[in-house]
């Protein structure tokens, strides 16, 4: 299947879903990656998820990393909608964020971090294939930023789906993740 029609069924698919549902699969990704054997991470970009949009807590996921890994840097994206990138902004707990106009949550007032110092990414995605390619929201954001990012850079997916066996229209410029994290299974690529 080509990446517009899953792009529709999985934005879908998650709309279905209730917000209990979506509590609990957030709770079963958690477990998920808590019993995946993770390398110490020094500097994670993370996003916030969009409000409406079903997307995944990530919240969890950084509270948890924060926890265990103690000293941990967390960047978020400030986006340039026009080059149609973004740069990642490290934060602490006493970052403020603002909307921008797609609704996504930005740090104000931020330090730029250069994308080759970062260790890990969490890749936001309506749906994965077994090779680990993705689907976005189809403006390739996070394909250009990870261009730029060091070839070790773990790349995290989170999906509330298991993987589809394969996105039929791969482009030559997008780039696989490290792992997906599915409520049943680790999947690795």
């Amino acid at each position: 299947m080509i990446k517009e029609e899953l792009r529709k069924i999985y934005r879908k698919k998650r709309a279905e879903l209730t917000p209990a549902e979506m509590n609990r699969l957030d709770d079963l990704l958690l477990i998920r990656f808590q019993q995946w054997p993770l390398a110490p991470i020094n500097t994670l970009l993370s996003f916030r998820p969009i409000e409406g949009r079903g997307e995944v807590n990530t919240h969890l996921i950084t509270d948890y990393l924060l926890f265990r890994m103690p000293g941990l840097q967390i960047a978020y994206p400030v986006m340039d909608k026009e080059g149609f990138n973004f740069q990642a902004l490290l934060t602490d707990g006493e970052t403020q964020y603002k909307r921008n106009a797609f609704g996504i949550e930005e740090p104000v007032h931020a330090e730029p971090v250069d994308p080759t110092e970062l260790d890990a990414v969490l890749v936001p995605l309506l749906i994965s294939d077994m090779k680990g390619y993705r689907v976005g929201y189809g403006k390739g954001y996070y394909d250009r930023f990870l261009y730029e990012c060091r070839t070790d850079v773990l790349k995290i997916g989170f999906s509330y789906f298991e993987p589809v066996d394969q996105i039929d229209d791969i482009h030559q410029f997008d780039i696989p993740l490290s792992i997906c994290v599915t409520p049943n299974k680790v999947y690795e690529f």
